[in-house]
């Protein structure tokens, strides 16, 4: 995984049309740090609560029933630990009161770790990030993206987010174009208005491979994960305190990605990776 981008001595930039390198499936678990197995007797049923549509992450299935990726994951981590599973989905912004009142006990929602939602709850390790990339017009992908091959190239970004104050921290002498959401930001490089264009890896992934693109763009470089600008990870958050579920659910996270199920359900849902 890219770390954040550094200013470096001017280099020619690699040659647009450059595919970029395929990416693998993100881990986040050291083989050699494996968490020690915590006394699951103790846990007896795991109440999951979700939010209701952030697709494809939590959304509700054909059947009505709760869906998606974390949906899939939390299922898997019970099957682990061998326990009674329940998932609640709920609109996101009332997930924290739910924990907090014993609604629930872990919170499985894509919820980023940041020092705000640390001072509510406890996480587990990160089991995905969501990363920042660039996006440019097909016939203009580079392999690799350094400030110094965007000096004065048209870059495009949400206005007031955290991508915009990275491209204003750390590439400079691009020349930044902002847009008040995601689809006139998507418009404006479909449309060549800009070259590039830079947000949220995980939702450009999906536009790249929908019909809304049109097929007319790929992502260009590789991602950046300055948890400064772009948090933590995303973790499943538990009430204050509560260690053995905390601990159970690591133990789970791993044994489920050691046994490569974490890689078949990421592969399912992200046909294009975002890393």
């Amino acid at each position: 995984m890219a770390n954040a981008a550094q200013p470096a001595p001017a280099t020619t930039a690699p040659k647009p049309g450059t595919a970029a390198a395929p990416q693998a499936v993100p881990g986040f678990w050291d083989p050699r740090r494996r968490p020690e197995r915590p006394d699951l007797s103790r846990i007896s049923v795991i109440r999951f609560l979700t939010e209701t549509d952030y697709p494809p992450f939590n959304f509700t299935g054909a059947d009505g029933n709760p869906a998606g990726f974390n949906v899939d994951l939390a299922r898997s981590l019970c099957e682990e630990i061998k326990v009674t599973c329940t998932i609640q989905m709920r609109r996101f912004d009332t997930l924290l009161d739910a924990l907090a009142s014993n609604r629930g006990d872990a919170i499985i929602a894509s919820m980023a770790v940041t020092p705000e939602t640390r001072a509510r709850v406890d996480f587990t390790d990160p089991y995905y990030r969501a990363p920042a990339r660039f996006v440019s017009r097909k016939d203009q992908v580079l392999s690799e993206i350094r400030p110094e091959y965007l000096e004065g190239r048209k870059v495009g970004v949400v206005a007031g987010t955290a991508h915009e104050a990275y491209l204003k921290a750390m590439f400079t002498d691009a020349e930044l174009h902002t847009y008040p959401n995601d689809e006139a930001l998507r418009a404006s490089l479909r449309r060549g208005e800009v070259d590039f264009i830079f947000g949220d890896a995980i939702s450009l992934a999906f536009w790249i491979n929908g019909t809304d693109s049109a097929d007319c763009c790929a992502f260009s470089g590789g991602p950046f994960v300055e948890s400064r600008y772009f948090g933590e990870g995303i973790g499943i958050a538990v009430r204050k305190g509560n260690d053995l579920l905390r601990q159970a659910l690591n133990w789970a996270l791993f044994r489920v990605w050691e046994k490569g199920r974490y890689t078949d359900l990421w592969l399912r849902y992200f046909s294009i990776s975002p890393f």
